[in-house]
């Protein structure tokens, strides 16, 4: 069987470069099981973007599919109906790719039977002077979901769901007897209706059965239900589809959570085989194994985490050397002991990605009984781990490291509040911690030269603080607050940091094919968008003068042809020097100012989002030239791989070393499965990597356990389940705050200017982090114009401005209860107020 970069190559060579499944099957030579596999294949590549499905059993090259005229990419659709096409970098004509500026517009009746979130192939029909284009779905080439979360209605003719997402604008039709999940055909002959009824009320919820109200199975108006598409839209007619679960009421306790969970596709079902295999791992570790490792069971090593966290995956310790230095030790769960490939444990954590975290629970990347258990570094109980110990220099540098696998007793599950209260010098936290307290005083002060050696090599910080929903004893929400950070918190990032980067550094100066965290330096474009916005605060990056090259559009040199008119020019700014550092300073400038969390918010949003990738490109925010994740292996896939890898390097050093002792000679590998390297100690080490513009190339690794077309697929599907995690949390915690403020209408609160757009601006309650728009068309007392290049919002009779990082008193108008979000009124003081805090609208 071939990989599946063969299986690309072997589509590429056919004439018009693409394939059937059966010719595949034939030429391939694939018999039996082997089928079944080829298949999968072919689904990743095709989830992946790397082929495209152009029938029932056809397969292409991107590039080969779209045409000159064409191009393929994900559809995001509008609720009014009209919607945008992002398309793929690699499934466009180079020369188009030229010509177009941004994504491709669709109007209403060209969208077709494509829905949300859809990879379409589209046929453009139009340019704008801009370079925007308009165009047309001519097929859909890879459907994005094959279920919507809504709410049920009872209809004259037919039934409906309405779904809850906004960019599915149509209805889902429900033909008659498809309603009721527990009527369908499909459990006749596998289970009674009363055991189906059993499941249906469980449903492998996440929170459990007792956040499901009993409803009445004839009676499903207004409730939520998640419904199976059977057929999609066309111009003629709505999807239509089948209920498969029902949630319940919006309202009800938990509801809301199984509603993102479904909105957003998050797989929360483990399937018995999954659980099974979990059931299955040793708890009791073999004495061989126990051998084979190094032992660190007898050192004082700790957890440090969250009060409510049951997943410990790291434990430190760290201890003064002879010559004056630290040692650093950081102890990683080794569930890639457990977890093996070829497993439905490995394919199961590699389609989740991520465990996803909301306010009051999580829905976990492997089932509870690795993730909180086996794979869990529970105190004083022996557990696996990768260990990467450091010998760090008084400037933070590391001068030596070992890679290890090992085994490791947990001393103490700490939290961050103990630890804080002991370096606080609480004595009720000292007395209680005596033994460990002077190990903390040393991992403060390790923290803090770690923190300062990235300080000099310019890695930014932005330091925002996070809302926090506390809860009472019946689950309910009672407050939104703000994130505390201590030094507990400081001290185990700094040393997640260092371990990240310790990994990632060897892996990439042996050669090894690895993933790699990424973070590319910002787009010029966004760089001037935020000196733009900078300049009205009085603020700078410091790179000077932005370079902006003026451009004609061909279409506008076109049309104006012998009309002695000159084409318009566009401007666009071109590659511009910028570095970390010139952001750090900008924080330590603004650190304590009125408009430092605005202006912190406008910076962190011109940068790019990091991701996962196999080729290493350094990371930006961090100032780092090789970085990875390590860390986080119950929680976070590309970690597991990455042990992975390590451990085949590990493995192979070993044997390696054994076969060279035998002959006499001495290497810094043993066979215990350790690695001795000594850290990347140059003149001036300590500089920024991006001082100037960085050239960094990694060579081209040798080879390793995993090929390197696999580890592209893995970062691809990691960095898109992050994406997805990460809109999940922030949509339930938008919705959680609009549940907090429902009971708050009326009432006025202290807010910030975030943003201002042509439509109104947004502020974000002081304290709170609740936000919500104050609508151009609410602001009575005058007429109101945005202006664009200012950014800002003008009266044109009284030249009152609404401006970014304005502080300003709203009143939570209302609350829109389909979008799911607030919006405010501006309020003037009333010269004698009957009543403190009451006020008038503007």
């Amino acid at each position: 069987m071939l990989s599946e970069e063969g299986i690309l190559k072997k589509i590429e060579r056919q004439p018009k470069r693409n394939a059937g499944f059966k010719q595949l099957v034939r030429e391939l030579g694939v018999h039996g099981a082997e089928r079944k596999e080829l298949a999968a294949r072919l689904d990743r590549l095709v989830s992946s973007g790397q082929l495209l499905r152009v029938g029932l059993d056809r397969y292409a090259i991107p590039q080969a599919a779209a045409g000159r005229n064409m191009v393929v990419g994900r559809l995001s659709m509008h609720r009014d109906g009209y919607g945008f096409v992002t398309p793929d970098p690699t499934a466009i004509d180079e020369r188009l790719k030229a010509r177009l500026a941004g994504d491709v517009f669709i109007p209403p009746p060209a969208v077709g039977q494509a829905m949300h979130g859809d990879r379409v192939l589209v046929e453009i029909s139009s340019f704008r002077p801009d370079g925007r284009a308009e165009g047309r779905i001519l097929r859909t080439v890879n459907r994005a979901n094959a279920t919507v979360v809504g709410v049920f209605h009872y209809g004259r003719r037919q039934n409906y769901v309405t779904p809850m997402d906004q960019k599915v604008a149509q209805e889902i039709v429900i033909p008659p007897g498809w309603e009721n999940p527990l009527t369908t055909e499909d459990t006749e002959d596998t289970e009674s209706t009363e055991a189906t009824q059993r499941k249906s009320k469980s449903a492998h919820r996440v929170l459990g059965a007792e956040a499901m109200r009993h409803l009445d199975a004839e009676n499903l108006e207004d409730v939520v239900v998640d419904v199976e598409i059977t057929d999609w839209p066309s111009a003629t007619q709505n999807a239509r589809g089948r209920v498969i679960e029902i949630l319940g009421y919006e309202n009800d306790f938990g509801v809301d959570v199984e509603i993102i969970i479904r909105k957003f596709h998050l797989p929360h079902h483990f399937s018995d085989e999954v659980l099974e295999e979990a059931r299955n791992a040793a708890a009791t570790i073999p004495s061989a194994e126990i051998k084979r490792r190094r032992d660190f069971r007898s050192l004082p090593i700790v957890t440090i985490d969250g009060e409510t966290a049951r997943d410990f995956d790291d434990a430190v310790t760290v201890r003064k050397l002879e010559n004056g230095n630290y040692e650093l030790q950081v102890h990683i769960a080794d569930v890639s002991h457990y977890v093996t490939p070829g497993t439905a444990l490995d394919d199961e954590a590699r389609l989740r990605g991520t465990s996803v975290y909301f306010p009051d629970r999580a829905v976990p990347m492997l089932p509870l009984e690795l993730s909180t258990d086996i794979c869990s570094l529970r105190p004083r109980v022996d557990r696996l781990v990768m260990s990467c110990v450091m010998e760090i220099d008084h400037r933070g540098e590391i001068v030596g490291y070992d890679l290890s696998e090992g085994i490791i007793c947990s001393t103490e599950r700490m939290t961050y509040t103990a630890v804080n209260a002991v370096l606080e010098g609480d004595s009720v936290a000292r007395h209680r911690y005596a033994e460990l307290a002077p190990m903390f005083e040393m991992m403060r002060d390790l923290a803090l030269i770690l923190r300062h050696k990235r300080e000099r090599r310019g890695s930014i910080d932005f330091d925002l603080p996070e809302p926090v929903i506390e809860f009472d004893e019946h689950g309910l929400m009672k407050s939104i607050t703000r994130s505390e950070r201590n030094i507990a918190h400081r001290l185990i990032e700094e040393f997640m940091l260092s371990a990240n980067e310790c990994v990632a550094g060897h892996l990439e100066n042996k050669r090894i094919a690895s993933l790699y965290r990424i973070h590319e330096k910002p787009d010029a474009k966004r760089v001037y968008d935020f000196e733009v916005l900078a300049a009205t605060f009085g603020y700078s990056l410091g790179v000077g003068a932005l370079p902006i090259q003026r451009v004609q559009m061909k279409s506008d040199r076109r049309a104006n042809y012998g009309t002695g008119k000159r084409a318009r020019e566009i401007e666009i700014p071109k590659d511009v020097h910028i570095t970390p550092r010139m952001y750090q300073k900008l924080t330590e400038k603004i650190a304590g100012k009125p408009e430092e969390r605005i202006l912190s918010f406008l910076m962190l949003r011109s940068l790019k989002q990091a991701r996962y990738s196999e080729e290493n490109s350094g990371h930006f925010a961090l100032a780092a030239t090789s970085y990875t994740h390590f860390t986080s292996p119950i929680r976070r896939y590309p970690d597991l791989i990455v042990h992975r890898i390590l451990r085949e390097v590990l493995r192979s050093a070993a044997v390696s070393a054994a076969i060279h002792r035998d002959a006499g000679q001495n290497l810094s590998e043993d066979v215990s499965g350790r690695i001795k390297g000594q850290g990347r100690r140059e003149a001036g080490a300590t500089a920024s990597p991006w001082s100037k513009r960085r050239e960094h190339h990694a060579p081209e690794p040798l080879g390793g356990p995993i090929p390197v077309d696999e580890l592209h697929n893995i970062a691809e599907q990691s960095s898109l389940s992050e994406r997805r995690a990460d809109e999940a949390e922030r949509g339930l915690m938008e919705w959680k705050k609009v549940k907090f403020m429902q009971d708050r209408v009326g009432e006025d609160f202290d807010g910030l200017i975030i943003s201002v757009t042509k439509f109104g601006f947004f502020v974000e309650l002081a304290d709170l982090f609740v936000e919500g728009l104050v609508p151009l068309s609410s602001l009575s007392d005058d007429r109101y114009s945005f202006h664009e290049n200012t950014r800002e919002i003008i009266g044109q009779r009284g030249r009152k401005i609404y401006s970014l990082g304005q502080k300003v008193r709203v009143l939570v108008d209302r609350i829109d209860p389909v979008e799911k979000k607030i919006q405010f009124a501006v309020l003037e003081e009333v010269k004698k107020p009957r009543k403190s805090g009451k006020y008038l609208r503007g």
